[in-house]
């Protein structure tokens, strides 16, 4: 490839995480869905706000969380993302520029107020997301950029956005361009409940337009609709010329031009908050490729990165990653 500006350009749900302990009693008594991402409206995310417990509040969004990860690791990234010019858009804002990333979108003067995502984390470290979009489902393909997309090594996208028609367009808009520039196209995702929602639309996007799909073992299974992960790794690699599919504490599995290499998963002490795992799992991958490390080394950084951040709460590494990885040898 030509030279780049930026390793990744992401596109994403632009969002503020709110972070509160829970308990399934609340879950249950509140109707949320354990473990993965509900669509609110705005009466909604008061109601569920108003019975939080004492939260954490942060820039979030599963795409910009990589992103951010990437940075941590010293990487470049650009990120299109909407928010409002309000408190949250400005804190958001502030908070990725911060980090070193382009971030070009303005904010939006009009319509729906900054996006949240109000998270409750369960004592066995899950977290379930119950997301108001916000200004972020105003995303459409005008966002986009095509000189940063084409200044970019990959260019990263999350299944979320496929729940708006703008943000689709978006990303359809982004990936042609890639594709066009002779860059990689990546996406990851996001949830089993998302994939159930559009299978067939990931499908046809998994095996005409994505270099490199990420996925964890609960997406992957619910994509191919099969129940054994060796079944799902077979039509993966069928169908892909890279994918990184996590499995816990079990690992992840890389798929690169048809060969499988298995990476362990990092030790670590107490699991506390698996909010961001898998987004910072994609971090430090799509940092060594765009270096053009070894398939096992990019999942090693992947590993890593996903470790440091579910040992504490939030979707962002509280450590420089990038001085975490020299002390590793990485």
């Amino acid at each position: 490839m030509t030279e780049t500006k930026f390793d990744v350009a992401g596109i994403g749900n632009a969002l503020v995480d709110v972070i509160a302990d829970s308990d399934d009693r609340f879950l249950i008594a509140n109707g949320i869905e354990k473990g993965g991402m509900t669509l609110i409206d705005a009466a909604r995310a008061d109601e569920l706000y108003g019975r939080m417990g004492q939260a954490i509040e942060m820039s979030g969004g599963s795409c910009a969380n990589t992103i951010a990860g990437l940075a941590s690791l010293g990487g470049r990234g650009a990120f299109f993302g909407k928010v409002k010019n309000d408190q949250l858009g400005a804190v958001f804002a502030h908070d990725i520029k911060s980090l070193g990333v382009h971030f070009p979108a303005p904010f939006a003067e009009d319509g729906p107020p900054t996006g949240r995502c109000l998270i409750l984390v369960t004592p066995d470290a899950q977290r379930s997301m119950n997301t108001y979009l916000g200004a972020a489902q105003n995303l459409g393909p005008d966002d986009i950029d095509p000189a940063i997309i084409e200044a970019a090594a990959v260019t990263y996208m999350e299944g979320y956005l496929w729940d708006q028609p703008g943000a689709k367009e978006a990303f359809l808009k982004a990936a042609s361009i890639a594709r066009k520039a002779g860059r990689l196209v990546s996406l990851t995702l996001s949830d089993s409940f998302c994939v159930a929602r559009y299978r067939d639309e990931f499908r046809r996007l998994v095996r005409d337009e994505v270099d490199l799909l990420f996925a964890n073992e609960a997406e992957i299974l619910s994509l191919y609709e099969v129940d054994l992960f060796d079944e799902a790794l077979s039509r993966v690699k069928a169908e892909c010329k890279f994918a990184a599919l996590t499995r816990s504490e079990a690992g992840a599995v890389i798929v690169a031009d048809g060969e499988i290499h298995v990476v362990d998963a990092d030790k670590v002490a107490k699991v506390v908050d698996t909010t961001g795992a898998g987004d910072l799992f994609a971090a430090g991958f799509l940092y060594g490729l765009a270096r053009g490390y070894s398939p096992t080394r990019c999942g090693q950084l992947g590993a890593m990165a996903a470790a440091e951040v579910i040992s504490h709460y939030g979707p962002r590494p509280q450590v420089s990653l990038a001085q975490l990885a020299k002390s590793r040898g990485l």
